[in-house]
This record gives C-alpha cells, structure tokens and sequence, in this order.
C-alpha cells in the first residue's frame, strides 16, 4: 500500500527521466529471439537504433548493452550518455549507472538525476556532508523538494544530529500532501537517534493521519513492541486485518507478538531510511503508472538495501504490469526466504510461468511448492487456477477441491474459491457439482462486493440460458448483475442472449449491440450478435458479425460452428416457448443531444 498518494507533477520529477521516457513508452516487441537482441551491431549507429528499438520494447537489459557499445564509440556524446545513463539506472547496472552520473555531472552540475544518483550513492558510503552538497545542486520542484528535504534529514540522522534532521523534515510542513511522508519519516529518524518520545509522538500522528497505511503500522507496531507494549502493538496490526486480511507481514508480526518472539525495528540506520523512502516513493509511481519513475526509485533504494523484501515485491509487480515476466520472476527470487512475503511470490512465479507461455513449468513449480506447504490453501489455489488457464477443467476442479477441504467452515472471502470450482465442473461438464457450486459461491460473496456478485450471477445465469433451463429465474439474475455491473460488456451480453432464447430478437439486438460496443473484440459476444441480426432479418450484417468472430481467436469448437453460419446462416428453428412469457424488456434511456 503506498504511504502517500502523492499527484506527481512531471515538472516536478528530474526532468531527464521524461526526455528518455521512450525506455519504456511502447509496448514490447513480439517473437524476438534473445540472441538477436543482445548481440551488438557494428556501428554506432547501428548500436543507438538498436538501444532506442530495445528502450522502446522495454528491454532494459538489452539497452544497457547497445549503449554501452555505443558510448565506447563515442564517448564525448552527452545526449547519448544521458540516455545510457538511465538505461543503467533502470536495469540496475549500478555501478556503470554511477560512472555516467559522475561524467554528466561533471559536465553539467546541474543534471538532476545525475546529482540524485550521486548522492544516494555517497549516502550509502556514509559521506553525509557529499550527499548533502549533492542534493542542494539539483533536485528542482515540488516532488523533488520532497525527496531531497527527506534524504538531506537522513543524512542529518547518519551524521548523528538528530536535532537537524528533524528541523530539516520539519520544512515540509507547509505541504499538507506530505504530512504523512514527514511525520513517518520524522518518526524513523527520531527512533534512529535515540529520540524515543518524538518518535512516539510522530508515529502516533502518522499513524492518526492513515491508518490502512502497511509501513506505517509495521513500524508503528514494531516500536511499540520494542518497548514492550505488546498489547498496544496487537490492536494496531488486528485493526489493519480487519480491513484487509490476511497480509503476510501483518499475520507474520501478530504471530511473533503472541509468541512473545521479537519484532525487530524497520529502520536501524540513515541507509535504512534512505531506502524506506526510495521504496516509499517506488510505490507510489507504481500506483500512479509512472513505471519509469517507479523503477528509478526502487533500483537506487535496493542498492541501498538489497534485501528490502517490498521493495522487491514492487519491483516485481512493475516487471508484472510491464509484461516482462522474466525480469518479474527474477526480482521475485532475490526476496529472502526467510520474509513473510516470499510465500506470494513464490505464487507469483508460478503465475508468471503461465503468463510466458511455460505452463508446464508453472505447474511443476507450484506443485512442489505444494510438497513444501501441504497446508498453504493460496498454492493450492494457484495451481487450480493455472491448470483451469490451460483448459484442465477436471484437474483444476479436484486442485480447487483440496483447497476447499483446507478451509474447512468456509467464509465470506472463500466465495471466489466455490466460484472457480463450479466454472471448472461446468468447463469438464458435470453440471449438477456446478451449479451446486455457483449457489454456494453466491451465497458467500458479500453484499459490499457487486463486482463479484455479477460475476457469480451472470455465470450462473447464463449457465441456465445456455441450457435452457430456468430462463425467469436467469432473466432476472442477469437483470441485477447488469445493474451491479452496468459497463461489463460479458454481463450485457449475457442479458441479450437471454433475450435470444426467450425469442426476444429485438432486445436482444439492442443489449448485443450495446456489449459488442463494449467489448469489440470478443469472439463470443459478436458471434452472438451476428445470430441476433440474422433472426432480424439482418443478414448481411450477422454474416459481417460472424466473420468478426472468426477472426478473433475463438475456441476451435466454436470456430467450427462460425464457419457453418458464414457459409449457410443459420437454421430456421421455432420460436421459443419461453418467449410467451418472457419479461417485458426495460424502457429506453431517452436518447441525448438529440442523436
């Protein structure tokens, strides 16, 4: 969770970050073997275009390799080293990322992020009084003015004068957008300086200030329990469960508390600090989309602290969102095994094996993890949810049955676990475990979970409608899901077919229309409209719909029966019975504007 949602302006970032945001603009090349892409070229312009090809296609690795062939060729090129400098910074190339950063800043004192990198770098090596000239050099605008007051305090805090470090956070109090970043930070630093009634004091108004905030309670709780207020410390962490469940770390430290184990602090050291604060800041770009930034932030705080386990798990999911699931699963494997978030990563690689097309790897992964954790009812659950992505409908549903006897009295939040189990028995045709399933799953979705409700509805309902079978009863589910989830194209489509087997052509033409709008792309949903326009008597129209659906990868199965209609249309069948007494369809919205 980030500590902060912070709006980052970009005139406020280094503003060399934005001039080689192409890093990471477009997405990634497709089917490109990797000694193709690592192999260097024979010119300088050939290294550049390659290097700006791989930054395009996200590939930090190859990047970093093409540039550095380049900036041998041509050494005196700023543009060119700024670039590279970046692409250094991004892959974690730490040590060729500070020998850029110290040519750029001797040839411009003023470069930002050079400046910025240079000093995180003297921080780490304890040379405060550096770090500190470093910072008031570059670092201009209001993001920047946060990170700089923060890492100058820190240094305070290394150098030992802590009276310092807090007057410096204390200059961000104008800012209301960074109350909670200083009071935590302020709190840190106090705590690292012996300060202990400051602390107290500024960890109590950050927590007050947010209070669903991870880090903050961590190390909220963690003081609490160094001074042996262990019940103080339990209620801080049983707060946070309660709205969200089940975290790792807070499980871990409530299980160490009511072991009267110890809780170690979260920051000992400016080092620590420093890399809090880069982390905190990493998520923070990560929550926002800004993956470069994100990534900027997190590198320079692991190089600081290398095994900072949320750092990494946030690495991590940016590797994730950026669909490079190698990288991802690399980052994943640095976090310790002994960190209460190793198990979900451990998860994660799994997934990502899926992901990257490796499927049988992510099984033969999960399943040892299986062997490892017998009782781990989340590898469990991730393994029934690789093998339903790879259509093992049967084996997904017994995995999902094992996890479900974990459980043992199911709760609200194991709705999604029944969810999964009937959408497998229905793949594998076993109906009636299905449907036993689908009730059982919308019986325990909660109320304050529409999104999951529709979703458990329209699967049931549409379920009925497919078959024919109880058609009042799947019209008016699929009624409610629509107005739980009114822009979910799979929900409106659902409804409109519904329409289709009542014999209700018309409406259903309209919800078809308005779910085809919705999702343009989807096999099934066009396939459907194209059967509605052709029961309209608009047949030149279905057969566009049906080829449509043809080309956007539908099931084998259903390609077969698309095909079909292209060629013949579709057959004349009677009109349903359940069309007598179908419900009459909703009004229409009155249109706008006069269109």
């Amino acid at each position: 969770m980030p500590i902060l949602k912070l709006p980052l302006a970009r005139k406020g970032l280094p503003a060399l970050l934005f001039m080689t945001a192409g890093l990471l603009a477009v997405p990634a090349l497709a089917n490109t073997a990797e000694d193709e892409m690592l192999r260097p070229a024979q010119s300088l312009e050939g290294n550049f275009l390659s290097a700006y090809v791989a930054g395009s296609a996200r590939d930090t690795e190859a990047a970093t390799i093409f540039f550095r062939e380049a900036i041998q060729e041509d050494p005196r090129n700023q543009e060119l080293l700024e670039r590279a400098f970046v692409a250094f910074l991004a892959n974690g190339s730490m040590s060729e990322a500070i020998r850029s950063a110290e040519r750029l800043s001797a040839q411009d004192p003023s470069n930002n992020l050079a400046q910025f990198a240079l000093a995180v770098r003297s921080l780490k090596a304890q040379k405060y009084a550096d770090a500190r000239n470093r910072l008031s050099k570059g670092m201009r605008g209001r993001q920047a003015d946060l990170t700089a007051t923060l890492l100058t305090a820190w240094t305070y805090a290394g150098s030992k004068d802590g009276k310092q470090a807090l007057a410096t956070v204390d200059k961000l109090k104008n800012e209301r957008a960074f109350d909670q970043f200083r009071e935590y930070h302020a709190a840190l630093i106090a705590d690292v300086v012996g300060n202990s009634a400051e602390a107290e004091k500024r960890f109590k108004a950050a927590y007050e200030g947010e209070r669903n905030t991870l880090q903050v309670v961590d190390a909220y709780g963690r003081f609490l329990a160094k001074r042996g207020r262990k019940d103080e410390a339990l209620k801080i962490y049983k707060a946070f469960d309660d709205v969200a469940p089940r975290h790792p770390v807070v499980r871990a430290a409530m299980k160490a508390l009511e072991e009267d184990k110890p809780l170690l602090p979260t920051v000992t050291n400016a080092q620590d600090g420093a890399a809090e604060l880069l982390y905190g800041l990493g998520v923070v770009g990560n929550t926002q989309g800004d993956e470069l930034t994100a990534i900027i932030y997190l590198r320079l705080g692991l190089d600081l602290k290398g095994d900072h386990p949320l750092a990494l798990v946030t690495l991590g999911d940016v590797y994730e969102r950026l669909k490079q699931y190698d990288k991802a699963n690399a980052i994943f494997e640095r976090i310790p095994k002994e960190s209460p978030v190793r198990p979900s990563a451990d998860i994660s690689i799994g997934h990502n094996y899926e992901l990257m097309g490796r499927g049988e790897d992510a099984i033969t992964h999960l399943e040892k993890l299986m062997k490892e954790r017998p009782d781990d009812v989340e590898v469990v659950m991730a393994l029934g949810n690789v093998q339903r992505s790879r259509k093992k409908f049967a084996e997904a549903a017994e995995t999902y049955d094992k996890a479900i006897k974990l459980i043992g009295q199911p709760e609200r939040g194991h709705w999604i676990l029944y969810f999964y189990r009937g959408t497998s028995y229905e793949r594998a045709k076993q109906w009636d475990k299905a449907e036993a399933d689908l009730k059982k799953s919308l019986e325990l979705v909660p109320e304050g979970l529409p999104a999951g409700r529709a979703q458990v509805m329209n699967y049931l309902a549409y379920s009925w409608v497919d078959q024919n079978l109880n058609i009042d009863e799947a019209f008016k589910m699929l009624t409610k899901a629509v107005e739980l989830a009114p822009r979910d194209g799979m929900i409106i489509d659902s409804l409109g077919w519904a329409y289709y087997r009542m014999g209700r052509y018309d409406d259903a033409v309209r919800e078809l229309e308005k779910a085809v709008e919705l999702k343009p792309g989807d096999p099934t949903i066009n396939d459907h409209l194209g059967d509605a326009y052709w029961k309209v008597g608009r047949k030149l129209e279905a057969k566009f719909q049906w080829d449509h659906a043809k080309t956007s990868d539908p099931e084998h199965e259903e390609l077969v029966k698309i095909l079909k209609k292209i060629d013949n249309g579709l057959e004349d069948d009677p009109k349903p019975a359940a069309a007598e007494n179908a419900p009459a369809p909703p009004p229409e919205e009155p249109k706008k504007n006069g269109g």
